[in-house]
């Protein structure tokens, strides 16, 4: 029975890039019930007393505790004690993966074939979608039908959610790795370039700066470290820019208006699209439309940017608690409940987290929780340099740590469902990828 059930939770856990796409419920509902069938077998296998001699597992179970010893000092108490406690189902997803449901090679790469596979059909839909174009209305539906409610960001097979930049960007070394580990790629420099420049090219056009940028580093990182496939790198980085080169100059999208007013603020560039009138196509027609700001007029008046008063606000609110921070998921419920801080959010209404995972923990969590996530990683990356796999597949792993976990970037939080499973899952691949072997 336990052994039934272990080959059905591994083909659960085998799915989840799958469920991400559909949303954050059904990957949430998966690790949740993976979670219970863990315990369950750690218990009946009596495996708990090796698992507690980890040191990664030691730091994230002193780093869940913080969580919880952090919501005593917290301002709502039920927002931070609730999310503390669930979120070791999070910590625990890289410890199912890597103990029980990829522990077999076999599988683990048959996982890798679907991360693989969903990350290629993630581009093409995206391109799709993107090729599906009219000034009026932006980009239209993809192949599923799903049509971006933001003018000029791609959502691709994700419904309402702007995230197929994001979602590339950090499964697609996982797919290079499952295409270097088949012998008769191994070695096919246009096919990975193909690939990596694919991923490259559609995390620009997505609209999603940062997916675009970590990716980017990605290859800078891969292209120092990885010796051995430098060629394949550095070629990819020169095919993705001339693609970027020559959709900025044909695609209509980058070429068809005018910019009418540009400010740091959210949508703060109002432009002029030009088009065909519908009554009558002879006639040229305008539509003003707000879209993101230019990332020149951010970083030149960053402190009045949404970015800009989202992260004055956290430091402000961390320096008034600088060891047990406001509590966890507290940042909306503070900002609207205190004037202080609800007056620093001038021009825009309060956020519901401090768009940066490193600026989350110390503005929630204060020195304590942001120590130990800090040790957390780096216990983390020893995990991964310290396992018995090939080299190339550590190099890997460590790249994808660092592309996830850049600091200085906007993100998700890693407490919401979506981001916190895929966050979590991927370190999980990652683990189980550091201990992978050609002749596995």
């Amino acid at each position: 029975m336990m052994q039934l059930s272990e080959k059905f939770f591994s083909f659960l856990f085998l799915l989840i890039p799958l469920f991400l796409i559909t949303g954050p419920a059904l990957p949430d509902i998966v690790i949740t019930l993976g979670l219970i069938f863990g315990i369950i077998y750690f218990i009946y296998y009596k495996e708990y007393s090796e698992l507690i001699r980890i040191n990664f597992i030691r730091i994230s179970a002193i780093f869940w505790l913080s969580l919880i010893f952090i919501s005593f000092f917290s301002y709502n108490k039920t927002n931070s004690f609730q999310d503390a406690l669930i979120f070791i189902r999070f910590l625990f997803i890289p410890i199912l993966c890597y103990f029980i449901f990829f522990k077999n090679s076999k599988h683990f790469k048959q996982t890798l074939l679907v991360v693989t596979i969903l990350v290629i059909f993630v581009c093409i839909d995206s391109f799709y979608q993107f090729l599906n174009y009219t000034p009026e209305n932006g980009f239209g539906e993809d192949l599923l039908g799903f049509k971006s409610i933001w003018y000029g960001r791609l959502t691709g097979p994700f419904g309402d959610e702007l995230i197929p930049g994001s979602y590339i960007s950090k499964f697609g070394l996982l797919g290079f790795a499952f295409l270097i580990s088949i012998k008769k790629l191994e070695n096919k420099i246009i096919f990975h370039s193909i690939y990596l420049s694919t991923i490259l090219f559609i995390s620009y056009i997505s609209g999603e700066r940062m997916a675009f940028a970590t990716f980017g580093l990605s290859l800078v990182f891969l292209f120092i470290f990885l010796s051995g496939f430098r060629k394949s790198i550095f070629l990819s980085i020169i095919i993705g820019i001339f693609f970027i080169f020559l959709s900025t100059n044909l695609h209509p999208y980058y070429n068809d208006f005018k910019v009418v007013e540009s400010t740091q603020y959210h949508q703060g560039q109002k432009i002029e699209k030009f088009f065909n009138c519908n009554d009558d196509r002879e006639k040229i027609c305008t539509k003003i439309i707000n879209i993101q700001p230019s990332f020149y007029e951010i970083i030149k008046n960053f402190k009045t940017s949404a970015y800009g008063e989202i992260y004055l606000l956290s430091f402000n609110m961390f320096i008034d608690n600088p060891l047990t921070g406001i509590g966890i998921n507290n940042f909306k419920f503070l900002c609207n409940g205190n004037n202080i801080y609800k007056n620093m959010m001038v021009h825009y209404e309060c956020a519901s987290h401090p768009h940066n995972i490193y600026i989350q923990w110390l503005t929630e969590g204060g020195l304590i929780v942001f120590i130990l996530f800090i040790l957390y990683l780096i216990f983390l990356m020893f995990f991964i340099l310290n396992n018995n796999g090939d080299k190339k597949y550590k190099i890997i792993s460590v790249a994808i740590i660092v592309i996830m976990f850049w600091p200085i970037m906007s993100t998700g939080s890693l407490i919401k469902n979506w981001f916190g499973v895929s966050t979590f899952f991927i370190i999980g691949l990652c683990i189980c990828l550091s201990k992978f072997k050609n002749n596995s």
